[in-house]
């Protein structure tokens, strides 16, 4: 006869020297008597139908254990009982039955008052201990209070609820069945059920698809839709940051390690809130306690010391306290912990990403938003309040959004409001149409590593959320981009068509391709009323190496320089072979002024524009390149002809763009109404096309006015392959 899985471990037992003679097989057998005082027999082990009865007890010894009834366990031996007393009896399952709670509703009864009591006690002190550990809001909006809910409160009390019901369906030795009772504690069994039920409930009405909740998730932000040019002030280049979050860590740490006192003992924290500081975009971040042990003996001292991080000069500097440390942050384990004192202190409030920020004396705070949910449960979020927590006393103020201090700038997080003007292109016109038609549908790009694609722009001394926005389809062009206030959720959107992010980082790496190098997430800027991607470009060390601009609409035009100050001029350059040039307070700027003959004039079409390119005697080595149609009067000039302009100085090139062609006073050529040429190009802001402007124009050779049209047509339709001289 073949032995059994059980037979065969027990001779193994028995082989390696164990004693396995109270240990039983195949249905099983009665337990084996206590020997002494305290001992306890083991019941045989019951691996087929029925399970078997404890042994006997003797002098205060436990009865055995009785067989477990079949597998899965459909029921458990007894415990013997003390003194000689018979252990309990196992279940009497038909070994395929399912894990059985019975023996539980068989068992249980309560202990004596006292014991009950102090069980009482205890529970209450670890709930409250629980409670201070996690400190989850007593809020019903919050997620976690039901989490907690559940787990500590409504599971124990069904569970006792239930077992009750059973004991008074069935009687035990202590309790007489009573049916009425029964049912009592049956029917409080469903007062559990029924929360949970209503937290389900209030979840599904926080849904988009709840009739009328589409309206209301797309009104959570209002956006209006100014034009770029007039709200988007121009770029100023000692204010513009030049360096990412990974390049201010990067920094920060460096600075570190130049302070041996602080090595040993803090660490940086991976924070790096990007705040305008007295006007200079900044990153600032706390120390944190090395480890366990480093805060156990620091902890009287507290953190000393916070980074800074100039995002315009790259310049990181630790900045030391004095006698106003920082005693709550987020590595302070116990009672100083930043999260669990404001919670603590706001029990019903919930609060969502906090950030570390500095006043303008420099003093640390912790910015500390109060979110709130305005659909159903859970849906909807925004913030409603901010609490303000003195990182060194640990003082705190509750406001409101709208009396927020004007140097905070973080009181909603990035990512939420992202999220909130996400709600707006997918429900503005109804939930059946975000995934249906998607008649108008649009949202926020996308980043290139998975995440959300944003950067921040320093704004009227405050800091706003930037992003693209495309549309349904996630293509490649953006249809504008919008930008939202940090502290006061204000959004404006700006309709401007052209390269998504991702594209024209990648067209700026293109233009370095040999290098390797990759681009940070780009920055909107104005150039010359152009919006204009900004970013910088970093080595495999995530040195920053490079900079590049590009024209969000024109994508291709990508201007790189090593210095920000090259790449303006070169990027300056670009703009003006389209007929764009910066304007300073006194004009165009960087142009230079050109008068003599013309030795040379080519002409090509590039990306559908025309352009002249002309050779000027005693220029050697130079290029002038006038495009059309912001130029037009070249059209009336020949080879031999005097010519009066001027020109934007490109670096890096000896084509240089062509400015504004001068008549013979030096000033500009005019038309027949006595208006700068200029002026009739940029009707309004558009440019006209070169069939409407030789219509009304009075250039400088009388003959090339007769000729307008045709020699505007031969420069449109000049051939591609063409070259420039």
């Amino acid at each position: 006869m073949a032995k059994s899985g059980l037979d065969a471990l027990l001779e193994a037992l028995q082989q390696s020297g164990m004693n396995t003679d109270n240990v039983g097989s195949g249905a099983g057998g009665a337990g084996a008597d206590g020997a002494s005082s305290g001992a306890a027999g083991a019941g045989a082990a019951a691996a087929g139908a029925g399970g078997s009865q404890g042994g006997r007890g003797a002098s205060g010894s436990r009865g055995g254990v009785g067989g477990f009834g079949g597998f899965p366990f459909s029921g458990f031996g007894g415990f013997g009982g003390g003194s000689g007393h018979d252990g309990g009896k196992g279940g009497s399952g038909d070994g395929d039955g399912p894990v059985s709670f019975e023996f539980l509703a068989n068992d249980f009864h309560l202990p004596g008052k006292k014991t009950l009591v102090l069980l009482i006690i205890v529970a209450l002190l670890v709930i409250a201990g629980a409670y201070w550990w996690f400190h989850p809001a007593i809020n019903i909006h919050s997620t976690d209070f039901w989490t907690f809910v559940f787990i500590v409160i409504l599971l124990p009390v069904f569970l006792f609820f239930w077992m009750k019901s059973k004991q008074y369906r069935t009687g035990t030795k202590e309790i007489t069945q009573n049916e009425g009772k029964a049912k009592t504690f049956r029917a409080l069994s469903f007062i559990p059920i029924a929360v949970v039920v209503l937290v389900a409930i209030g979840a599904v009405m926080s849904m988009a698809i709840f009739p009328g909740n589409a309206e209301k998730y797309s009104n959570v932000l209002k956006t209006d839709t100014l034009e770029f040019a007039q709200d988007i002030k121009e770029v100023n280049y000692n204010e513009i940051p030049v360096i990412d979050r990974d390049s201010a860590i990067l920094l920060g740490s460096r600075e570190m390690g130049s302070i041996p006192e602080y090595v040993s003992q803090f660490e940086v924290s991976s924070l790096y809130s990007q705040i305008n500081y007295q006007g200079t975009p900044v990153r600032v971040s706390p120390l944190n306690y090395a480890d366990l042990f480093k805060w156990f003996t620091n902890r009287e001292g507290g953190i000393p010391a916070y980074a800074l991080v100039n995002m315009t000069t790259q310049d990181a500097e630790i900045v030391r306290l004095g006698d106003s440390p920082i005693y709550y942050s987020q590595s302070e384990p116990l009672v100083r912990n930043i999260d669990r004192h404001v919670q603590l202190k706001y029990p019903f409030y919930m609060f969502d990403e906090k950030s570390f920020e500095i006043d303008d004396d420099g003093h640390p705070w912790w910015i500390c938003p109060v979110k709130d949910f305005t659909i159903g449960l859970f849906g909807g979020q925004t913030i409603s309040r901010v609490v303000l927590c003195d990182a060194t006393t640990g003082e705190t103020q509750d406001l409101a959004v709208e009396d927020c201090p004007e140097w905070v700038d973080r009181v909603f997080p990035a990512e939420l409001l992202i999220q909130q003007y996400n709600w707006w292109g997918s429900y503005n016109n109804g939930w059946f149409n975000s995934f249906l038609g998607q008649e108008g549908v649009v949202r926020t790009t996308p980043g290139t590593d998975g995440t959300l694609g944003y950067n921040y722009l320093a704004k009227d001394d405050d800091v706003w959320v930037y992003t693209g926005v495309t549309s349904a389809t996630a293509d490649n062009s953006i249809i504008g981009f919008v930008l939202v206030n940090q502290r006061t959720q204000e959004s404006h959107f700006y309709s401007v068509s052209g390269a998504t992010e991702d594209s024209a980082m990648n067209s700026a790496e293109g233009q370095v391709q040999n290098l390797r190098y990759t681009a940070t997430f780009p920055l909107l800027i104005n150039v010359s009323n152009q919006p204009t991607y900004f970013m910088a470009l970093k080595d495999g060390a995530g040195l920053v190496k490079k900079f590049a601009m590009i024209d969000i609409q024109r994508y291709q035009n990508v201007a790189v320089g090593d210095t920000v100050a090259d790449t303006q001029k070169a990027y300056e350059a670009l703009l003006a072979t389209n007929g764009v040039v910066a304007e300073g307070e006194d004009g165009a700027t960087d142009v230079v002024t050109v008068k003599g003959t013309i030795r040379s004039m080519n002409q090509a079409v590039i990306d559908g524009n025309t352009h002249f390119y002309v050779t000027v005697e005693g220029e050697d080595g130079s290029v002038f390149d006038f495009a059309l149609p912001g130029l037009l009067d070249i059209v009336g000039y020949k080879e031999g002809d005097s010519i009066n302009f001027t020109y934007v100085e490109a670096a890096g090139s000896n084509v240089s763009p062509a400015y504004e062609i001068l008549g013979a006073d030096g000033k500009p050529a005019e038309n027949a109404s006595g208006e700068p040429q200029d002026d009739v190009v940029e009707d309004n802001g558009a440019a006209q096309t070169p069939e409407q402007v030789a219509d009304g124009t009075d250039t400088q050779n009388a003959a090339a006015a007769a000729e307008g049209d045709a020699a505007t047509d031969a420069a449109a339709g000049a051939a591609e392959g063409n070259k420039a001289a």
